[in-house]
Formats: C-alpha cells, structure tokens, sequence
C-alpha cells in the first residue's frame, strides 16, 4: 500500500514538473509573439510618423543586426526617401529587390527613388521591366511622369487617366495631369482639369493657384468660384497679379496686387514689395 502511494506522489510531481515546462514553453512563445507584434508596431511608425532621420539611424541599426530581413531593408529605402536622401534610397531599393522575398511593388517602389534622384532612364528601364499586368495607381502615376519627361504626350495622357481611375482619391494626379498640360501650352485643357481636381477635393491650395495660373494666361483676370479663406483669395490674388505683369498687363496687375494687399488679414510683404517695385519703375 505505500509503494503505491509513492508511485502515485511520484506520478503527480512529474505531471506538475511537466506541466510546469509545459507552462514555461508557452510564456516563452507567448512573449516572442508579443516581442515580433511590438516591433512590426514600432517599424510601422518609424516608417511613417517618426523623425524621418531618426528612421533612417533605426532600420539601419536593425538592417545591420539583421541583413536579410525584407521588411527591415524596406523600412530603410522608405526612410531614406522620408528624409529627402533620395540617392541613397535607390542603393537601399536595389537591394530590397535583389533580396529573393521581393515583389513587383519593390520594383516600382525603386523606380519612384530614381525618379526622386533625377535618373529618369534608369527609371524608365526598371518600369519596363515589370510585367503589363502588374497595374497599379503607383506604377501608373510613375509612367506619366516619365512619359510627360520625354514629351510623349498622348502616352502621359493615357497613364495619368489610368492613374486616376485606380485610386479613391485622384485630385492630386488630376492635379498633376493639369500641370503638365499647362506647361504644354494647353491652358484651356489644363483649367479643366484642375477644376475636376478641385470637384475631388476643394481643399487642395496647389489646384486652385494652378488654375489661377491657367485661367491669367488665357488673359481670364477674375478668379475662379472655389471655396477659399480669406488668406488664400489674396494669394491667389498675387499669382493673377503677377501672371498679368508677365503678360505685360501692368495696369491689371497693378490693380490685383492692391486688391491682394487689402484682401490679405495681416500685412501682405510679397505683394506691397511687388507694388512699390512698379511704381518705382
């Protein structure tokens, strides 16, 4: 009767030790789960809302510790590109896409970065590259630009209709496309469009200068019906003035100019200084 109740102490303190290991083992899985969780957090706002040069110092401390980690290495081509480093970016995005976890977005991730450094052939080179099906806003957006580079214009056309067709907010593309027909000399074309960009968001300061822009080099001197602050009307009041006096119609932009000074809430120093230089003259 007493070896059986040791048999059976012994029996319940190997199921406690086991249970105890047991136990132990998943704490350890738990907390390295809880590790990877915090660190994917931390790499996503370091990416995003951090210092961009604070970013940079990280992912490439992390990339150093870690060399073949694709996420890490694309952490530090998006900070790179953050930090205005755009040169670098295009080493850090080579390497992301010569590392075998790579997708088609690295590749167009990497033709933004040569763009951004003025490589322009390169660029155009790595979008050739990727197959046709591979439509995305991003690679569109890209090739527009590139096409708009090389004055191919019904080319720029098509990818910036595209472009626009495949994100929920297109103002800044319409935007965009509006400013290439500008400098085309198509001013009647690019007011519409940057219109359309405003019909998508009415907020976008750099649509409602550029269609100022458009509108004074048709000799349309009034500005156009967009919601605007008071600030921004005398603004744009000074970019009609100053399309006028480069179309040299000095009188209009004289007036204009008085008019964004007493528009302006606070004193309005480009516009007085603009004004005293005519007068002067």
């Amino acid at each position: 009767m007493r070896h059986t109740v040791y048999i059976c102490l012994a029996g319940m303190l190997a199921l406690s030790a086991c249970g105890a290991r047991n136990g132990d083992a998943e704490v350890q899985r738990a907390m390295q789960d809880l590790d990877i969780v915090d660190e994917t957090n931390l790499n996503d706002v370091m990416m995003t809302v951090g210092d961009p040069e604070e970013s940079v110092k990280y992912f490439s401390g992390a990339v150093a510790t870690e060399p073949d980690r694709i996420d890490l290495q694309r952490g530090l081509a998006a900070s790179l590109i953050r930090a205005g480093r755009a040169a670098e970016a295009v080493t850090a995005w080579q390497a992301v896409v010569g590392n075998p976890q790579s997708n088609l977005d690295d590749r167009v991730d990497l033709a933004d970065a040569q763009i951004r450094s003025n490589q322009w052939d390169a660029a155009a080179a790595t979008l050739n590259a990727i197959p046709p099906t591979h439509e995305t806003f991003d690679r569109y957006k890209l090739e527009a630009m590139i096409a708009d580079s090389k004055q191919q214009w019904d080319k720029a056309d098509s990818f910036y209709q595209t472009a626009a067709g495949l994100t929920t907010t297109p103002a800044n593309t319409i935007n965009n496309w509006g400013y290439s027909k500008l400098t085309r000399g198509d001013h009647a074309g690019a007011e519409r469009l940057f219109i359309d960009a405003l019909r998508q968001d009415n907020s976008l300061f750099t649509a409602k200068n550029n269609l100022v822009l458009a509108r004074g080099a048709q000799r349309k001197y009034d500005l156009p019906v967009v919601p605007m602050t008071q600030t921004e009307r005398a603004q744009l009041l000074y970019t009609m003035a100053l399309t006028a006096i480069k179309q040299n119609d000095v009188a209009t932009g004289k007036g204009l100019l008085r008019e964004a000074i007493d528009t302006h809430p606070q004193h309005f120093e480009e516009a007085a200084r603009s004004l005293r230089a005519l007068e002067e003259a």
